[in-house]
């Protein structure tokens, strides 16, 4: 059987640059930064003193009050972004497609501060105060198990843990579902609110969060200067719809998904392999699922954390998959805007990127200030920048040496 053509009819998004996409990518287009102080924990108890929180967030306007009280922040999130999405895609489920449209939402830690506050509770009070809710608020999955029982998606429903590369990797898993006849919508994304007490002391503890206490340099992917990533929370999510789905329904159609690569380095827990030899694979097979030839890419949407290797190797492997091309296309990392999502940056970057399509718009990497001669490509610098995008790919990599590639081209 003839795979199916995939297109991204909606989008929705909780990010630190905005509630709802709309906002959020006018604040990119602007070069505005989502990043200001630590407010979730303690600042004091820590070395480090910003992040890129929510402002604002209202989980009631999605939900009853009395619902969201049994959801950790990472599931509210993640409703909050789906029912945009869907809202945005102008789908209404039923029961005649309900077992058609299926939910795919990657995190990458899932319920962290429910699960802190529920120990505190059983240390100081004994395991009779421990909520009933505990371990359904904490479960990664449940972000795609809310989703389902709100809005009656009975398609397939499931979550990828990758780490960093979660949100990537749900929608590539679901990209692949639809292409296959499994299903005919998908609800795909990543969704995380890691700022909490444990989360901050342990990258921190490793060593891979930045100290520099400016909130607005902090973020600085692939300037000289950088020291470390800053975390974020939020979600991403899109609808993943077979073209004639979308066709049948007269579905306005932001970008077609075309390729999916998903690698393992096989190297480290933590540190990529050298050279970015894991990443450079993702995007290889992403390019070859595609059909796309290196040359024909515009941009790419980088993982882009702001650590020293992260963005050193993976300069180093565009470089090897697109070797003279590489300094023709753009590359740039929203991260510098919105803090690195951990497991809802894939979600909320493949937003971008199919903005990016779908305007004609380049979004820049701001704080570029010292090139660093090891990364030496186009990082669209400070500045977003007009220009066609026919072609154009979002990478993540995550620990554990997870590698994940989406492709995405103009829709024609």
């Amino acid at each position: 059987m003839e795979n199916r053509r995939v297109v991204v009819t909606g989008l929705g998004a909780v990010t630190p640059l905005g509630n709802d996409v709309g906002s959020t990518w006018e604040n990119i287009k602007n070069g505005k930064s989502g990043i200001g102080p630590l407010t979730r924990v303690n600042a004091e108890d820590f070395p480090v003193k910003v992040a890129g929180e929510l402002k604002d967030f209202d989980p009631s306007v999605y939900m009853e009050k009395k619902d969201a009280r049994k959801m950790d922040k990472f599931t509210q999130y993640a409703m909050a972004a789906s029912i945009q999405a869907v809202k945005d895609a102008n789908l209404v489920i039923n029961e005649e497609n309900a077992t058609r449209v299926g939910v795919w939402i990657g995190s990458g830690i899932g319920g962290m501060e429910t699960y802190e506050e529920q120990f505190h509770k059983f240390l100081n009070k004994g395991y009779r105060r421990v909520s009933p809710f505990f371990v359904p608020m904490m479960i990664p999955d449940m972000a795609s198990g809310q989703v389902s029982i709100a809005l009656g998606a009975k398609g397939i429903n499931s979550c990828t843990v990758t780490a960093c590369a979660s949100g990537t990797n749900s929608i590539g898993d679901a990209f692949k579902a639809i292409q296959r006849g499994d299903a005919d919508v998908m609800i795909t994304g990543g969704t995380e609110a890691p700022i909490t007490n444990m989360s901050v002391a342990g990258f921190v503890q490793a060593t891979a969060l930045s100290l520099n206490p400016d909130m607005k340099t902090a973020s600085r992917p692939f300037d000289k200067n950088r020291d470390g990533f800053v975390m974020g929370e939020g979600a991403g999510v899109v609808i993943l719809e077979s073209l004639e789905s979308a066709q049948k329904r007269g579905a306005k159609i932001y970008a077609e998904i075309v390729g999916y690569g998903s690698t393992g380095d096989a190297h480290h827990i933590t540190s990529p392999a050298p050279e970015g030899e894991g990443g450079a694979r993702a995007m290889k097979m992403a390019l070859d699922d595609a059909n796309v030839d290196p040359n024909e890419v515009d941009y790419i949407n980088a993982h882009g954390t702001s650590t020293e290797y992260n963005d050193k190797f993976e300069t180093a492997a565009i470089k090897s998959v697109f070797s003279d091309h590489a300094y023709k296309l753009a590359v740039s990392s929203t991260k510098s805007m919105t803090g690195h999502l951990l497991g809802a940056a894939g979600g909320i970057e493949a937003i971008f990127t199919a903005k990016a399509i779908h305007e004609g718009i380049l979004p820049p990497t701001i704080n570029y200030e010292t090139p660093d001669e090891e990364c030496d490509l186009d990082y669209v610098p400070n500045e977003a920048r007009k220009r066609d995008v026919n072609v154009a790919m979002s990478n993540s990599l995550g620990f554990g040496g997870h590698n994940a590639t989406i492709v995405f081209k103009k829709f024609n």
